[in-house]
Formats: C-alpha cells, sequence, structure tokens
C-alpha cells in the first residue's frame, strides 16, 4: 500500500469502526511487527502464502467470535439520527432537541440511543471523537472573530 501501512490502516478501521474484527495478511511478518499490529487492535496476524482451508476456518473463527453484540452495530443512519446527532454535535440537550424537532424527550431518548449504538459509543465524548474521526465533524477549535 503506497500511501500507508497496515498499522496506519489498522489503526484507521480501529477509530472509526472499533466493532470490526482485523486480521492481518502480511508476506513479510516478524514478531515485532505481530506485536505491534495486535496491540493496535487486530484480532490474528497470519502470513503469505496462505493455505485456503486455513484461511477459510480463520475467517470463520473470528467472525463466529466477534459477531456484535447489539444489532444496529454498523448500520447506517436515518435521516431523522442523523438531525439528531447534529444537534448533540451543536450541544442541544435532549431537552432542546426535543423543543426544535416538536417531539417527546423519550423520542429523542430512543434515536440518541440507536445512533450512538449503530456508531459503538457509549457516551458524548466517544461520539464526538467518532463523529470526527469519521469526518462528520470538525472539533478543532476555531478562532473567534472580533467583537
Amino acid at each position: 500500500m503506497p500511501e500507508k501501512d497496515g498499522i496506519e490502516l489498522l489503526m484507521d478501521v480501529q477509530r472509526k469502526a472499533p466493532w470490526i474484527p482485523v486480521l492481518m495478511i502480511t508476506g513479510y511478518g516478524d514478531i515485532p511487527t505481530a506485536v505491534k499490529a495486535m496491540k493496535a487492535g487486530a484480532v490474528d496476524f497470519i502470513e503469505k502464502p496462505l493455505v485456503k482451508k486455513d484461511f477459510v476456518q480463520k475467517i470463520t473463527s473470528i467472525l463466529n467470535k466477534n459477531v456484535p453484540t447489539h444489532s444496529n452495530l454498523g448500520n447506517p443512519l436515518t435521516p431523522k439520527e442523523m438531525q439528531i446527532l447534529q444537534l448533540v454535535i451543536d450541544g442541544k440537550s435532549n431537552k432542546e432537541i426535543a423543543i426544535i424537532l416538536n417531539r417527546s424527550i423519550a423520542t429523542v431518548e430512543v434515536h440518541r440511543a440507536h445512533l450512538m449504538h449503530k456508531l459503538g459509543v457509549h457516551n458524548i465524548i466517544d461520539l464526538l471523537k467518532r463523529v470526527a474521526d469519521m469526518g462528520l465533524v470538525d472539533l478543532k477549535e476555531k478562532p473567534q472573530s472580533p467583537k
């Protein structure tokens, strides 16, 4: 890969979609690289050449061990979830979002819980980091204009 190495790609995947199990495959494996890959989040590290039967068994095993714990994990956000996500990013509370969207607070909470499950996060900080990593928002502080 000309633009980045496998470890960098693995780290990008782990930031953007940590629920996806990553199997590192290399033609140039060594112990330090394998350790680095495992520490970066790879579920396994194997070297080429691959034996088809062993490779298929490995993939099957990884997929069976890494079934998502929530059925919505990784699914695309609905338009309403995207709208609520944007309002959350803008710093709005559930009550403020409910007023803006003319919905009940409970409805907003349900949509918010669904979008957090789909993005694989458990709190607002992880949510903001995830959407920034996905390029949906820029969290860099913008200089304030003079008054």
